[in-house]
């Protein structure tokens, strides 16, 4: 908290008692940082954020445009300086462009505005622990915030070559769901700073996406997520860049084989922790590890919720498949270690030995004799030819 004695809340005029700490950071003046309580902070937030966006575009990384920095603080923060870190492998962050707005009248879900980024109605919901059989009503929400995810994510795989910056495919994306009326769910959840994720080759998940131009041999995984409606619809898919070598190629493909065979035993009746003992076997094949820290998850109103699905083996899932159940599961596959390491930004996840992974991931919905792939890809999808090359 800064010095705000004497100083007016920027909100209301009353004697302020408390400092935006972004804008301390910043070191944006006292006056347009302070605020008499936390939740005229909050009111305000909508208009205030604008003002670190016009300190942040101050500053600047040489070679790139004004306000591409690069992201710190789990996402809230944003330095000119590349942090130093123990990289695991030989990615390493670029500067990241200014916030992308979302355009008025688009619904936006509750965390979309909170400073922090705080999903207060899946925090607080009873899906957190009570795996809920969907209405046909909310079934069919589903269903179009899935398609509009596929839409967005085909549309990101069209454009993947050499020299296509991980920004770009942000941009695409985060256009292709406004524009169908959707709000890029990713987008200031808990302050991750973009609409998309993009995982580039040791990425295992959550890599922000930034100025780095793709390279021939590189493998980016694209992580949609479209909220349409109160509804969010998850996928993703991993993509080769130009020609990459054989050892990459088998792990794409082996990524995908362990989501099929996943999907394949689902039904009422099977147990969540299954799924791990399907996708280990497979991996485990063909000398590949399977990454512990995240898991698949439910989803429907809420980006995510109950059940938590772990993909490795002899995990302790309780609880199993019943019809109307929505949930994804997103088995991360490694060439090396299972075991993961975070970057100074909070976010991006990699393989503690700096080795490539690769991840698939569908939005599934239990039916009364099976289960339906709610973002299938469609006849217009672009092939992953690479698979069988």
């Amino acid at each position: 908290m800064g010095d705000v004695d004497g100083v007016a809340c920027a909100g209301c005029g009353q004697p302020a008692k408390l400092q935006c700490p972004k804008c301390i950071d910043l070191k944006m003046p006292v006056e347009q940082s302070s605020f008499c309580n936390q939740e005229c902070f909050k009111k305000c937030w909508g208009e205030h954020k604008k003002l670190h966006k016009q300190a942040a575009a101050a500053e600047g990384v040489p070679g790139f445009p004004a306000g591409w920095l690069y992201a710190v603080k789990r996402g809230k923060g944003r330095s000119a300086k590349v942090p130093d870190w123990p990289w695991t492998g030989d990615l390493r962050p670029y500067p990241v462009s200014p916030y992308r707005e979302v355009p008025a009248g688009i619904a936006r879900p509750d965390y979309a505005d909170h400073p922090q980024g705080y999903p207060t109605g899946e925090i607080e919901s009873k899906q957190q622990n009570i795996v809920p059989s969907r209405s046909q009503k909310n079934i069919e929400g589903l269903r179009a915030a899935c398609l509009l995810g596929r839409q967005a994510l085909d549309a990101a795989a069209a454009i993947i070559k050499p020299g296509v910056l991980c920004d770009d495919i942000d941009r695409v994306v985060h256009e292709v769901i406004t524009k169908g009326g959707g709000y890029p769910s990713p987008l200031n959840y808990h302050n991750f700073p973009k609409s998309v994720c993009t995982s580039v080759n040791e990425v295992i998940c959550h890599g922000i996406p930034d100025a780095r131009p793709l390279q021939e041999g590189d493998v980016v995984n694209v992580d949609v997520t479209a909220n349409l409606n109160g509804y969010h619809g998850d996928l993703n898919e991993t993509f080769c860049v130009g020609k990459v070598d054989d050892e990459t190629k088998k792990l794409v493909r082996v990524a995908l084989e362990c989501l099929e065979k996943a999907i394949a035993i689902c039904k009422p009746g099977v147990r969540y922790r299954e799924v791990g003992e399907v996708v280990t076997r497979h991996a485990s094949q063909h000398n590949l590890s399977v990454v512990r820290t995240y898991c698949g998850h439910g989803i429907g109103d809420l980006f995510h919720c109950a059940p938590n699905i772990p993909h490795y083996a002899r995990n302790k899932a309780v609880g199993m498949m019943k019809p109307g159940q929505t949930f994804t599961i997103e088995p991360m596959i490694n060439q090396g270690s299972w075991r993961d390491r975070t970057w100074p930004d909070g976010w991006t996840a990699v393989t503690e030995d700096g080795k490539n992974s690769a991840q698939f991931e569908h939005t599934l919905l239990i039916t009364e004799t099976g289960v339906e792939v709610l973002t299938a890809r469609l006849p217009t999808s672009p092939p992953l030819a690479h698979l069988s090359d």
